[in-house]
């Protein structure tokens, strides 16, 4: 079910430790190329382009694209109490994380009379991507709105698929969930098109164009992230989910095999890797992964997963190779069962969301940490952050110069204008001191 790779016994440069990681890159290029036509269309056609995609993706059809405020409130009606107050703690969770994530803004005194002051600006409109095809996840309202909200953000936007099962409506826990954190602007579309709809507005249904979109999704949705780009601000693309275990020969196996197939229950896009220096640990895993994947409720999807060229077994020599090959990889979700977990967590440089020790499964994270859950796939994390709060700021800069601070660089300034051969750079200044 899980391939092997073994990179034992071979010097591999930084080059040949990229081709070793197991990427499902056809998927990936298939995915582009599709979700591009698909953004395209919207672009173009707006709501009927919608629509018909709703129709073939979703097998919805007539359905309130605009989400109506009642059904929001329906949602909140019917939310079990046991779900609501779960929903309920992971906002105050995300909430507390995500405040330390705005920095305070900090005014430098270059010299007297002369001062940058270094702001953080929230953007002003927020497009939320809330997947809804395999499964339901309020945790990723939670996850984009609260950090979007903490930011100062003044307008959200949530778009989920409609549900054939739900007469063509959002999920009633993803609408609880929006209506929990006061979004009411809510669509129900999804997949590529959602992603163009936010970029480039849909006036038919009343849509206005976001400033940045967020939210994770399959390799479309992460393939439309990019099909937008430089139109609208976005985060990573967060596409299917990847789980990199790095484990030594202490570690627990029936854990290992836990998290591997918690997370490929998600998508048979899923990847799920372990890293380890023990062949006996190694066969210890597969033993348990074909017992449980097998008795999971998702066995048809994690086994898929699990089969496919993103998942495998890696055999390293030592620690050192399992660290290389850690950092290449730059997996959304990395976790170290190691028996010195935290002291060897420092050396792993590049991942999404670190998961320290054997009692810090990923599902903690997905759900409960604190932390938060959209990170990003496909070996950005050696790049890019996860999102934050940060997600929706502009650092500016404000300089402020009175005449005599002024007057103190005029020469300089003039100097580098003529170097530059801009001599009306230097001009400018100087038409402050002439009458």
């Amino acid at each position: 079910m899980l391939r092997t790779i073994d990179l034992r016994g071979r010097e591999l440069s930084p080059a040949d430790m990229l081709a070793a990681v197991p990427r499902a890159t056809q998927a990936r290029a298939e995915a582009l190329d599709t979700a591009a036509r698909i953004v395209d269309d919207v672009r173009v056609r707006g709501g009927d382009a919608l629509r018909e995609q709703a129709e073939r993706f979703d097998r919805v059809v007539s359905h309130d694209i605009r989400v109506p405020a009642q059904h929001i409130a329906d949602a909140l009606e019917v939310l079990e109490p046991a779900v609501r107050a779960a929903l309920e703690e992971a906002i105050r969770r995300v909430r507390l994380a995500s405040a330390a994530q705005v920095p305070p803004t900090q005014i430098t005194e270059i010299g007297a009379g002369a001062t940058i002051t270094q702001r953080w600006q929230p953007v002003h409109r927020v497009g939320v991507y809330i997947p809804g095809g395999k499964a339901v996840y309020p945790s990723s309202v939670i996850m984009n709105v609260v950090p979007a909200q903490i930011a100062g953000v003044e307008q959200i936007a949530l778009a989920s698929p409609p549900q054939q099962d739900q007469g063509g409506r959002v999920h009633p826990t993803i609408l609880a969930a929006a209506g929990l954190l006061g979004v009411t602007e809510v669509y129900a579309m999804g997949g590529a098109g959602a992603i163009g709809a936010f970029a480039h507005g849909v006036a038919d249904i009343g849509l206005d164009p976001v400033d940045v979109l967020s939210g994770p999704g399959n390799n479309y949705v992460a393939s439309a992230k990019r099909a937008v780009a430089g139109v609208v601000g976005t985060d990573s693309e967060a596409g299917a989910t990847e789980i990199l275990v790095v484990a030594d020969a202490a570690a627990d196996p029936r854990l290992i095999a836990a998290d591997l197939v918690s997370q490929a229950e998600h998508d048979e896009q899923a990847s799920a890797v372990l890293v380890t220096d023990s062949p006996d640990l190694a066969q210890r895993v597969v033993a348990e992964v074909a017992s449980q994947a097998t008795s999971t409720r998702h066995a048809d999807r994690v086994a898929a997963a699990l089969d496919g060229p993103q998942s495998a077994i890696v055999l390293v020599d030592d620690r050192a190779m399992a660290t290389a090959f850690s950092n290449a990889y730059a997996p959304e979700h990395l976790e170290l069962h190691l028996a010195d977990a935290e002291s060897a967590a420092p050396s792993f440089t590049s991942a999404g969301a670190m998961f320290v020790g054997e009692h810090t499964p990923v599902s903690l994270g997905d759900y409960m940490a604190g932390s938060n859950h959209v990170l990003p796939t496909g070996g950005q994390a050696r790049y890019a952050p996860g999102l934050g709060a940060y997600t929706f700021l502009r650092p500016q800069q404000v300089i402020s110069y009175d005449r005599a601070a002024l007057a103190e660089v005029r020469a300089g300034v003039v100097a580098l204008a003529n170097t530059e051969v801009l001599p009306a750079h230097g001009e400018a200044v100087e038409a402050r001191f002439t009458a």
